[in-house]
């Protein structure tokens, strides 16, 4: 359990598999080993491409709710922005391979990656909302990806959407059918990533994330202090997660 890395395709590829059953939520310990794991690409000669996906038919169900209560939120905010600002530094192209559900902080790593593919009948989204607080680093990178309009209905509606509106979003570049995937993603690294440099394609993922990592700096640390100076302030945030974990309806005071 934890996050499985093999070379593939002549060592070209570095495939990390989260494998934390159930639903490979992302607990504070999880996103330790996924740093962790992708530290060493910096190092690598000839990495053309880094995928992340989930064990079990599920890309991730999102962070651990427990993880989230006043006491522990901050860290771990932390570190997934963390994790998120490493993701855009990575010297390599970066791809989510999406099966099944994509949710909260799952969701915010795939949109850290350069490109998304995705089964058909996947579903992606963050419902933040239904717990009354927000994903700060989706708030950062989903306008940015799709548009400031779209961001906005997915982020205050909190709505898990198909695949297929997030490809007409721009966000899913290819998506297949379940037992389909696979070969898709490797015919299409044949096709498009195999034959370039390595160093090259490196340089180029540097290159096109430059913008996004710039507003990331700015925008992610100010919308982390939102989060925890105003937002876990209030009576509602607490009373949504508390009522999470205990399997019940919330009751919120609108404050």
């Amino acid at each position: 359990m934890g996050v499985r890395s093999e070379l593939r395709h002549g060592d070209t590829e570095l495939r990390l598999v989260l494998d934390q059953p159930k639903g490979n939520i992302l607990s504070r310990a999880l996103i330790r080993e996924l740093a962790k794991a992708l530290r060493p690409i910096g190092q690598s000669v000839g990495v053309k491409l880094v995928t992340i996906e989930g064990a079990g038919g599920h890309f991730s169900y999102g962070a651990s709710i427990e993880e989230h209560r006043p006491g522990a939120i901050a860290e771990v905010l932390g570190e997934l922005h963390d994790l998120v600002r490493q993701m855009l530094a990575t010297p390599a192209p970066t791809a989510a391979i999406v099966r099944g559900k994509c949710l909260g902080a799952g969701f915010e790593v795939a949109l850290a990656c350069d490109m998304v593919f995705a089964q058909v009948d996947a579903v992606l989204g963050v419902p933040e909302i239904v717990l009354g607080v927000f994903p700060p680093a989706a708030s950062a990178l989903l306008p940015a990806r799709v548009g400031q309009s779209r961001a906005a209905a997915a982020i205050l509606t909190g709505q898990a959407l198909p695949a297929s509106h997030w490809v007409e979003a721009g966000l899913i570049h290819l998506s297949a059918a379940g037992e389909e995937l696979d070969a898709a993603v490797d015919s299409w690294f044949e096709t498009n990533l195999a034959p370039r440099s390595a160093a090259a394609l490196g340089c180029a993922a540097l290159a096109t994330r430059r913008g996004l990592r710039n507003h990331v700096d700015v925008v992610l640390p100010e919308l982390e202090r939102f989060y925890l100076d105003t937002l876990m302030r209030t009576s509602d945030a607490v009373e949504g997660i508390e009522a999470f974990i205990g399997k019940r309806s919330p009751a919120w005071r609108h404050a």
